[in-house]
């Protein structure tokens, strides 16, 4: 059994349900900060069920009463005059709780982690007296989207002091979660540690994009990531890391909507990867199978495929997973075209559980 989990102080994370996952609000595509043409700041957050929202920090003028406006859709607005340019400490007070902007990157972009210990030993221990690697935060540039992003970037114990070239697994998270949610929810450096220093997997380079992007079209988002992926997160990891740069040395694993990606990705690009790993996920949701297919060129390099990828793996957690159908239905139109694959379940549902399992089993495969 199961018994050390994580406990979530909010339910916006990525695979409550593909039902909720995919359901648009305001808040999706929401910019929580804008500067206005007239010099004045713009601060905007969703809260259709407050009663009442303000905003204090550094950004706030002495002796102005700044009066916020509710819109028909939920969204506060709070309007400050005539900001100076400059860096500013904000925070929203909703219904009488601090709240830090849910949409900024300068602030936690996961929910609060509550850590319970388990009775026994499990895949993953936070406190093993085993030697730890090192889990950087990079920025880059991404010409792509136009914007400075970051990922992180898990290194093995001993990397900065012995630097041999090593491979690079690609490691994806879902919907509504960034770049922090594999390294904390996802314990991802907890595993990769305990699998190297057991010897269970070989040494390699982890890297955890960010694969949300804010727009309003959700096969735009993993078209512009996939984009993404090869034009700039690629070449920066083989520009600023001591990598193996051919494609059996590449590997990309992504769970839920971050499985889409890597779908996108790999079939856009067979030749860039070895090892595919499609985690709680499938073509787009409600998208025929074989126009999903026929758009990413699978029927015409099926041979292709089947040479280039080593291992192209999908996984589910169980019939549990919302995504469990739409998987079936992804499997089946490969199949029928030739597509080689493996498919493997775990328990776990649409959750963290099954995702960690996948992390421990899949990184133990690759690269051997």
């Amino acid at each position: 059994m199961f018994k050390k989990f994580l406990l979530f102080s909010a339910a916006l994370l990525c695979g409550v349900s593909l039902s909720a996952q995919w359901q648009r609000t305001p808040n999706d595509t929401l910019k929580s900060v804008r500067v206005l043409p007239d010099g004045d700041v713009l601060f905007s957050i969703y809260a259709p069920e407050a009663g009442n929202v303000s905003l204090t920090g550094d950004i706030m003028p002495w002796g102005q009463k700044i009066v916020p406006e509710k819109q028909d859709n939920g969204v506060w607005t709070i309007r400050i005059p005539d900001v100076k340019p400059g860096m500013y400490r904000y925070h929203f007070v909703v219904d009488g709780v601090q709240v830090y902007d849910p949409k900024s990157e300068t602030t936690t972009q996961n929910s609060a982690l509550a850590v319970v210990e388990p009775d026994g030993e499990e895949f993953f221990s936070y406190d093993k007296d085993i030697p730890h690697g090192s889990m950087a935060v990079r920025s880059y540039y991404s010409s792509v989207i136009g914007e400075t992003r970051t990922m992180r970037v898990w290194t093995p114990a001993g990397y900065e002091k012995n630097c041999p070239k090593l491979p690079v697994l690609y490691l994806v998270h879902g919907r509504g979660d960034t770049d922090t949610s594999w390294p904390t929810v996802g314990a991802a450096g907890e595993i990769l540690d305990k699998l190297l220093a057991e010897g269970k997997m070989k040494p390699m380079i982890v890297v955890m994009p960010n694969g949300t992007i804010h727009t309003d079209d959700m096969q735009g988002e993993v078209s512009i990531f996939a984009e993404d992926m090869t034009e700039c997160i690629i070449p920066f990891i083989e520009s600023n890391y001591n990598v193996l740069t051919d494609k059996d040395s590449r590997a990309m694993a992504g769970l839920s909507m971050g499985g889409m990606e890597t779908l996108e990705t790999a079939l856009k690009n067979i030749d860039m990867f070895s090892y595919v790993y499609v985690l709680s996920s499938s073509f787009a949701p409600g998208a025929d199978p074989a126009a999903e297919a026929a758009r990413l060129g699978v029927p015409e390099n099926v041979d292709k495929i089947n040479a280039s990828f080593r291992q192209f793996v999908f996984t589910q957690g169980g019939p549990s997973d919302v995504a469990y159908q739409n998987g079936i239905n992804t499997r089946n139109e490969l199949e029928k075209l030739g597509v080689k694959f493996e498919y493997d379940e775990v328990d776990g549902g649409h959750s963290w559980t099954a995702w960690r399992q996948n992390l421990y089993d899949l990184a133990q495969r690759i690269f051997k």
